[in-house]
């Protein structure tokens, strides 16, 4: 196996622009999102950055909060995280991009509504078709890269607890006590968007996370077409490892476990890489996400890379009043692995 890479010793290569897929949900996919966005060509002009194309993949499942009362009034998808794709690929700063995150504090059926949200629901109530309402709430903000839906059909994650009984929804799972086992999806046919196929078909760079492993990850895995397609793909294929464990999702798990259990659900190996966060935190940050039951995922290079998954290993982290990956450092080692890869591709 050939020696681990590290942010600091990647090539950064002068080639053509990338073509990038994201695959995820949460905060995590709209914090990697506001990274890649800044690297990517604006449309109508001449000037090359180092993304032509990028795509979000995002997961549908959601079913508590504003999305989750939406999806029942309007029997919608849940528009929550494409929303906040939409606003990581706006211009930072945008009044648009501000509206559409705006929530709003009161008023009598309001409260709790980002305004993004209800103007995603009156665009699909007009045109009949989530799917376009994403893209024309897109164009209206000026994204830097396209948004697709993982699935258009009306998804309901169900778990398999450690003790076996079986836990509906979202929302019910992730406030279960019980550790997830086995994720499913409601109908099993639910498919991808040919559009959302064809981007991966034709990446350079296919990325799985950072996210809540099952709820925001592995959901997007169990969509018709999505495993296949990432098993096939001739682009790098990259897992952006979470820094937290989270509770009854990856609470004790290392870094080479999170690939193992999406390998369990796609059932086929569907990573090259595997980029890992090997900073160490401050004391204070430690017993803060202690006293909250989480602690740092451990890097466990050499069994990740046992699993046929090299590591990009390096300081991925921002550490404030939350851990949060560093968008700037975790977008530069992507796009010079990239690069790299094209290079000697020829």
């Amino acid at each position: 196996m050939p020696a681990v890479l590290t942010a600091e010793i990647l090539p950064a290569s002068a080639t053509r622009p990338l073509r990038v897929v994201a695959i995820g949900g949460g905060t995590g996919l709209s914090t990697l999102l506001r990274g890649l966005s800044s690297h990517v060509t604006p449309p109508g002009t001449e000037e090359q950055k180092r993304i032509s194309d990028l795509a979000a993949v995002v997961t549908v499942t959601d079913d508590g909060g504003s999305s989750g009362q939406l999806r029942k009034d309007f029997n919608m998808l849940p528009p929550g995280d494409l929303r906040n794709c939409m606003v990581a690929l706006s211009e930072e700063g945008d009044l648009l991009a501000r509206l559409f995150d705006y929530r709003f504090r009161s008023g009598n059926g309001l409260r709790g509504h980002s305004f993004g949200n209800l103007f995603v629901a009156a665009l699909t109530d007009i045109t009949g078709d989530f799917g376009h309402a994403v893209q024309l709430a897109s164009k209206i903000l000026a994204t830097r890269g396209k948004i697709y839906p993982v699935t258009t059909a009306n998804a309901t994650l169900v778990a398999r607890m450690d003790d076996g009984s079986l836990v509906r929804g979202e929302t019910k799972i992730t406030a279960s006590k019980r550790r997830i086992e086995q994720l499913m999806i409601d109908p099993e046919d639910a498919a991808a968007l040919p559009e959302t196929l064809d981007a991966i078909a034709h990446a350079d760079i296919i990325t799985v996370g950072p996210g809540s492993l099952y709820t925001s990850l592995i959901t997007n895995l169990l969509v018709r077409g999505i495993p296949e397609a990432l098993a096939r793909a001739p682009g790098l294929r990259i897992y952006i490892c979470n820094l937290m464990t989270q509770a009854n999702e990856s609470l004790g798990l290392t870094a080479s476990q999170h690939i193992e259990r999406i390998h369990e659900h796609t059932q086929a190996p569907i990573f090259d890489y595997a980029l890992v966060n090997t900073r160490q935190f401050s004391p204070e940050t430690l017993a803060r996400y202690a006293a909250e039951g989480a602690s740092p995922i451990e890097a466990d290079i050499e069994r990740i890379e046992s699993l046929g998954v090299r590591c990009i290993a390096g300081d991925f982290a921002s550490e404030e009043t939350v851990v949060r990956h560093a968008a700037d450092r975790v977008t530069d080692a992507l796009l010079a692995l990239g690069q790299s890869s094209l290079t000697s591709r020829g």
